[in-house]
């Protein structure tokens, strides 16, 4: 029972961190490109939200691989002999109860503790990209303004930003006196001092204006050295501006501070509620994985499969719409998410019950039937429409 839960189990996991993690990938490509960053920093992103596809993906991955378990045993009749010799389905679960538990020490961690931290990062990693602390200030073909008085502008950038072509420069000081420049080639130097670099130009021309001038001058240069102080930065927020990058001991705290607001606590206790239900909630996937695995006998349909699926998902999504309702203070926090939980538990046991104590009771076969009756009736309707005559009605006899 083990070895067929972990296979599928282990693959159902990681292909649906995969599948997340591909469909945020090419966002990430795309707003990384936006904002002038290395490519290298698209890794570290997704780093930092692996945490949070996992909190989903441990839970999908338990209950497909205990469901792909049952299944097989369903449809090769192995489970109906181990009833025979005395095994109930509740004998059976205690070794997807071990997977369970298990699994929902991991992810208690991943949720209660790991992800506020990989979220403030991740939040961390997209300022720095749009501030340009992470060398992405400065974009080619656009007019870019480093300090107050000094736009640079650069063509073509190639070696990761070690070699730049088509520059042109212009700064201009308080005393009204500027200075524009042109370039074929450069690159930034840094300096001991962090607030300072040195843009060398090559093979360019510089114009030198002011006030007192008669006329600007012009110089032609082989090679010439532009100070630029670097604008300061804003600092980042310290972690714990949003609820999701507090622990659980923190939430806890906040909902139990009398200095904190109504509204503060309450977005506390529902993030704190929010992740102990989406634990408790792999207690119960067992259950509801034996009901969804065993299909109605002679029948073979992967209905369940995506069923079981289906109801995750869904589920999911409505502790998502109980935490933003609970936080805004609407409804009690405790029973915008454990209200959820107790009706996903009640319909779980009634399947289970279904199940595994009433003779011939499968949940899921009414469902299976009408689906079946679904698809032949399109099927009919695609061969009537292709002009096929077996599919029309009999004539009535004369």
């Amino acid at each position: 029972m083990a070895r067929l839960i972990a296979v599928p189990l282990l693959a159902s996991l990681f292909i649906a961190a995969m599948l997340l993690v591909l469909d945020r990938m090419r966002r990430l490509f795309d707003f990384v490109a936006t904002e002038g960053g290395p490519v290298s920093v698209v890794w570290r992103m997704l780093a930092n939200l692996l945490p949070e596809y996992l909190g989903l993906g441990i839970p999908i991955g338990l209950m497909l691989g205990i469901l792909l378990a049952f299944r097989k045993l369903a449809i090769s009749s192995e489970l109906d002999i181990f009833r025979a010799v005395g095994l109930s389905y509740t004998r059976l679960l205690r070794v997807p109860y071990l997977f369970a538990i298990v699994l929902a020490i991991p992810n208690l961690a991943i949720v209660g503790y790991l992800q506020p931290h990989t979220k403030y990062a991740y939040e961390r990693l997209v300022f720095e990209l749009r501030s340009g602390a992470l060398g992405a200030s400065i974009k080619v073909g656009e007019f870019t303004n480093l300090a107050d008085e000094f736009t640079i502008r650069i063509e073509q950038s190639e070696d990761e930003g070690r070699k730049l072509s088509g520059i042109f420069v212009r700064a201009q000081a308080k005393n009204k006196q500027s200075l524009t420049a042109t370039a074929a080639r450069g690159q930034f130097l840094a300096t001991d001092d962090p607030d300072t670099i040195i843009l060398r130009l090559t093979d360019g021309v510089l114009v030198h204006d002011a006030p007192s001038f008669k006329q600007p001058r012009i110089l032609s240069f082989s090679s010439h050295d532009l100070p630029i102080d670097l604008p300061k930065m804003e600092a980042f927020r310290g972690r714990g501006d949003g609820d999701v990058e507090l622990s659980l001991n923190e939430l806890f705290r906040n909902g139990m501070s009398s200095k904190s607001t109504p509204l503060q606590r309450a977005q506390a206790w529902s993030n704190f509620n929010y992740r102990i239900v989406e634990v408790a909630m792999m207690f119960l996937l067992p259950l509801a994985a034996v009901a969804f695995a065993i299909p109605p006998k002679r029948s073979t349909s992967a209905l369940g499969v995506f069923l079981s699926i289906v109801f995750i998902v869904t589920y999911h999504k409505i502790n998502q719409y109980a935490l933003s309702v609970g936080a805004l203070g609407r409804i009690d926090p405790f029973l915008a998410l454990w209200g959820p939980f107790v009706l996903a538990g009640a319909l779980i046991g009634w399947m289970y019950y279904q199940t595994a104590y009433v003779p011939g009771g499968q949940p899921i076969g009414g469902i299976e039937r009408q689906f079946a009756k679904g698809v032949k009736a399109v099927m009919s309707l695609v061969r009537r429409l292709n002009g096929d005559p077996s599919s029309a009605p009999a004539a009535e006899g004369s």
